[in-house]
């Protein structure tokens, strides 16, 4: 479990955070979102033993990651965006020096299956200062990934990737979450990639957390008044739903710009009764809705 309470860091006349307080319950997949500047990297270092806070405290288990850092580390990876590889070595060779590091038991069993993991065979003896961005990315993973911790901060993670690379980093934190119950902390500024492996979000904007909880929870929050877009045969017209008049229609669909979630259910069994319904869907409710949401609310605080 990670608990941060009040923490604040200030860099001469900036204020990096200001007073922010979560907590990131074991198991979990947590999203850190925000703009570029809001405090994301300068929390991830303070949770990880790198930066001291100028006030508040963080526990990471139970410890302190700046009175007991090597305790930290040994239960925590951190990939940032970069990689922290040596560049003259190779992929391997990295890896070998890092399992050595880390007291790695069977480093050369665990480097086999993390170079298998990132499928990074074919490479894996070149020197990284030739490799791409998407192959640093892997190995950079691999490494932090070496002594098997039990909880993760990954920012960035899938900056430089291809599609395909891309899927596989997000496939491999499903599968660290899901099979080995691995608490990850990962920050991107690609919400749609956040989405399909977070279970919930922590928005930080100006160095203050503004927002946090599942996104059942946010959308309840913020998006209260839905458009909701239907695909329907009306026979006599949609004008036979007297209460709700449609903001645009266009052959067999229309979209309802609603004043309540409550509303929902009440057109479609209006359209039910008149009609035959095929799909309804809420329009605006992605994360990337959500997050615009949130930044309109919070701008001038």
């Amino acid at each position: 479990m990670i608990e941060v309470r009040n923490i604040s860091k200030q860099f001469k006349v900036h204020q990096a955070l200001n007073d922010v307080s979560f907590t990131v319950e074991q198991g979990s997949v947590t999203g850190l979102i925000g703009p570029n500047g809001s405090g994301k990297t300068t929390l991830i270092r303070i949770m990880n033993g790198v930066l001291g806070a100028s006030g508040g405290q963080v526990s990471i288990n139970g410890l302190d990651p700046f009175r007991e850092t090597e305790n930290v580390l040994a239960i925590c990876g951190t990939l940032t965006e970069q990689s922290g590889l040596y560049e003259n070595m190779s992929g391997r060779d990295n890896l070998i020096f890092f399992a050595e590091a880390f007291g790695v038991q069977h480093a050369k069993a665990r480097i086999d299956e993390l170079v298998d993991l990132f499928e990074m065979k074919d490479y894996q003896y070149r020197k990284v200062g030739t490799y791409s961005t998407g192959m640093k990315k892997r190995v950079g993973l691999a490494r932090v990934l070496l002594h098997r911790p039990s909880i993760l901060f990954l920012d960035e993670p899938t900056n430089g990737l291809d599609p395909d690379g891309i899927q596989m980093v997000l496939r491999i934190i499903r599968r660290l979450n899901q099979e080995e119950q691995m608490t990850i902390l990962v920050s991107s500024h690609v919400l749609s990639q956040l989405s399909t492996v977070c279970n919930r979000y922590i928005f930080m904007e100006k160095g203050r957390k503004v927002e946090e909880g599942t996104e059942q929870e946010i959308i309840n929050r913020y998006l209260t008044s839905p458009r909701l877009e239907v695909e329907a045969i009306m026979p006599n017209g949609w004008q036979t739903v007297t209460e709700y008049t449609p903001e645009m229609v266009s052959a067999n669909k229309a979209v309802f710009q609603l004043q309540a979630r409550e509303d929902i259910p009440l057109l479609l069994r209006q359209l039910t009764e008149h009609g035959q319904v095929y799909q309804a869907r809420i329009m605006g409710n992605d994360l990337e809705s959500i997050y615009f949401a949130i930044r309109e609310a919070h701008q001038y605080e």
